[in-house]
C-alpha cells in the first residue's frame, strides 16, 4: 500500500468506468481539485510527524462533479490526528 506522504495516493487512478456520467458535469475539474487537496493534506500530516505508511487518500469527484477525498486510515493514525487537532484547538482558545 502507498503512503499518504509519498504522492502515490491513487490520484492517477481515476476510473472513468466507476461511475455514471452526466453530460455537462465537469468531473475532471473536481478530480483535479481533490488531487490537490489530498496532496495538501498528505503534506500537512507528514509535516505534523504523523506516520502515514499503509494509509491512503483517494482523489475522486462526486456525482455533481465536486471534489471528494476519500481517506483510508488506520485507527492509530485517526487517533493521532484527533489528539493533534484537540491540542491545536486548546492552544488556539488559550491564545485568544
Amino acid at each position: 500500500m502507498d503512503s499518504i506522504g509519498d504522492d502515490a495516493f491513487d490520484s492517477h487512478d481515476m476510473d472513468p468506468d466507476a461511475a455514471l456520467w452526466v453530460r455537462g458535469v465537469d468531473y475532471l475539474a473536481g478530480w483535479r481539485d481533490a488531487t490537490q487537496a489530498a496532496t495538501e493534506l498528505g503534506n500537512a500530516l507528514t509535516a505534523a510527524g504523523i506516520d502515514t505508511t499503509g494509509n491512503k487518500l483517494r482523489a475522486t469527484a462526486s456525482t455533481d462533479g465536486s471534489a471528494l477525498v476519500k481517506l483510508e486510515l488506520s485507527a492509530a493514525v485517526v487517533r493521532e490526528i484527533a489528539t493533534i487537532t484537540r491540542r491545536a484547538g486548546i492552544q488556539e482558545r488559550s491564545a485568544g
